[in-house]
């Protein structure tokens, strides 16, 4: 595997310095995905709470989320990306994707669910880790290959946090006046914000889903081993599918989310106690910050999901 460290002579512990480079811009990017999908869902919830007078509550507490919060979720979610180990990375992709596939069973064709898309926040940072993992493996100068896909990413990420803001201070005014492009653009078209975050994630997760596979499957020496490994990951997986479903019909609010969490890194952890390694244990445990975190920075946004 060539990376910007293979140009430089070889030294005691660079290896492991340029592979931490490349942890650290892989979570960057997969931070700076997170950082666009929230981005886009509060400019969403904001345009329905501008539509609805009896959400002006709402409206006024989307707009006034703290603006250094953002730059220090990236931050966070970035160093928690970097610590992840691919295998328990890879796990967490695919048990969102199941759980999204039964979400949208369960909600009908044509409906959509905000909720969802702010709970996979941390499942698509590991999915955007685990496909540039996949896809970058034995690349020619891989640390400039993320280099430059960390700047695209954070740029990205940049223009749709000034558009959150923008839409948050002068949408109201200038949708009222035709005055500003972006606004009647969002005015006209908004409401598609749903179906285009829905396509993207689609997408992404599906190329996650397969290099998550391929990232679990490729520590097996044989058929036998890959068998004793999958199969009593899909009946956890399965179970844990079946619980959600049925807390999701009996109660809603933040305890529910919080709770699903809580039982979800619980799954999984004692799953990898069975058939993991000690440190696919540690991981879990770092995931399990990464999620909590992702929910409390989008409290606000989960409370104006939960209203509507």
């Amino acid at each position: 595997m060539f990376s910007l460290g293979s140009w430089l002579p070889a030294l005691p512990g660079l290896a492991w310095g340029w592979a931490l480079l490349d942890a650290l811009l892989q979570g960057l990017v997969g931070a700076c995905a997170v950082s666009v999908l929230c981005s886009l869902l509060k400019v969403y919830l904001y345009i329905q709470c501008v539509k609805n007078p009896e959400r002006q509550a709402e409206k006024e507490a989307i707009a006034a989320q703290r603006l250094l919060l953002e730059p220090l979720h990236v931050l966070v979610l970035t160093s928690v990306l970097a610590l992840v180990g691919s295998r328990v990375a890879a796990l967490v992709v695919l048990e969102f994707s199941l759980r999204a596939v039964s979400t949208a069973l369960s909600l009908g064709k044509g409906t959509h669910s905000s909720q969802l898309y702010l709970q996979c926040q941390y499942s698509l940072g590991c999915g955007v880790s685990c496909g540039l993992s996949f896809l970058l493996e034995g690349a020619p100068h891989r640390s400039w290959n993320l280099a430059l896909a960390a700047g695209l990413a954070g740029l990205l990420a940049l223009h749709a946090r000034r558009l959150a803001r923008h839409v948050c201070a002068l949408y109201e005014l200038h949708s009222r006046a035709r005055y500003c492009g972006v606004c009647i653009l969002l005015l006209a078209a908004g409401h598609g914000i749903p179906r285009l975050l829905r396509n993207a994630l689609a997408l992404t997760f599906a190329v996650a889903d397969l290099a998550a596979v391929e990232l679990i499957n490729r520590d097996f020496l044989s058929t036998g081993e890959a068998v004793r490994f999958w199969t009593p990951l899909t009946i956890c997986y399965t179970l844990l599918v079946v619980y959600m479903q049925e807390e999701s019909r009996q109660s809603t609010g933040r305890g529910l989310v919080f709770r699903t969490v809580v039982v979800r890194m619980g799954g999984l952890f004692i799953l990898l106690l069975t058939v993991g390694r000690w440190t696919d244990i540690l991981h879990v445990f770092v995931s399990l910050l990464g999620e909590l975190w992702c929910l409390l920075c989008s409290g606000v946004l989960l409370e104006s999901c939960w209203r509507q």
